[in-house]
């Protein structure tokens, strides 16, 4: 059966752990959904993780429709959600129109960075119909201005500010909320105050759900090291492992 943002919603009431990740393209996607994986997010890490660019700031709507397109193509029974891209939701308008390019090109909800400062954007987004996944933290697509990654909530006025986030994403209608690089304490607290899901990325343990890079999970950018991610297989390694197999094995007959 066919999930929906309100199954994952659901979720929580249960008390179920909702299981999240990352991807980018029709394999990917496709393999993750025979793995059981709920919700599937066509991230705007793509930037980094597929087109080598250094933050996700690069990434255009053009990139998002077509990974998004190449992974809806898997017809998931999962949830396959995608973010809009950096400054494609400066206004309630422009946010809506992106979001419904993105549902045109497959995708069956919705991620915007930021609480308060976008509630304008996530209730039209909402009012469309359209599935939103809040994400509050670390905010990426921040990067440049925020000078690098670092961990949120650890001044209470940080603290008080993710809450009031939290609470005002729930009351916008957001379906769940992404907590990434929060700290656990604060992550926990959230995650007991809201009705929604929380999912967390570097939050701890205590969040509803988890959402990881697929790629880190599976070693593929061997180069990358993250202090959140126990990496699952070493992919990067193997896959040079074959194509250096491969190539010794060029005239042996």
């Amino acid at each position: 059966m066919k999930l929906t943002a309100q199954d994952i919603r659901a979720m929580k009431a249960r008390g179920e752990k909702i299981a999240a990740l990352t991807a980018y393209d029709f394999p990917l996607t496709r393999l993750l959904d025979e793995a059981g994986i709920p919700l599937i997010l066509v991230g705007d890490s793509v930037g980094m993780v597929v087109l080598g660019y250094a933050d996700t700031t690069s990434v255009t709507m053009a990139d998002m429709e077509h990974h998004v397109r190449a992974a809806s193509r898997a017809k998931p029974r999962a949830v396959l959600a995608a973010d809009l891209p950096y400054a494609s939701y400066t206004t309630p308008e422009q946010a809506v129109t992106n979001a419904r390019r993105l549902v045109a090109a497959g995708a069956e909800a919705v991620k915007a960075e930021g609480g308060r400062a976008i509630l304008p954007q996530v209730r039209a987004i909402v009012a469309a119909g359209i599935p939103f996944l809040g994400h509050l933290g670390m905010l990426p697509q921040q990067v440049r201005e925020e000078g690098g990654y670092r961990i949120k909530g650890k001044t209470e006025a940080e603290h008080t500010a993710l809450l009031a986030d939290a609470h005002a994403l729930t009351e916008a209608g957001a379906f769940a909320v992404v907590l990434e690089l929060v700290t656990p304490v604060v992550a926990r607290e959230i995650t007991q105050q809201i009705a929604i899901p929380t999912i967390g990325i570097g939050s701890g343990p205590d969040c509803d759900g988890q959402i990881l890079v697929t790629q880190d999970l599976l070693g593929f950018l061997p180069w990358v090291t993250l202090k959140h991610v126990r990496v699952r297989l070493n992919a990067g390694e193997q896959i040079r492992e074959a194509a250096r197999a491969w190539r010794k094995g060029l005239g042996h007959h």
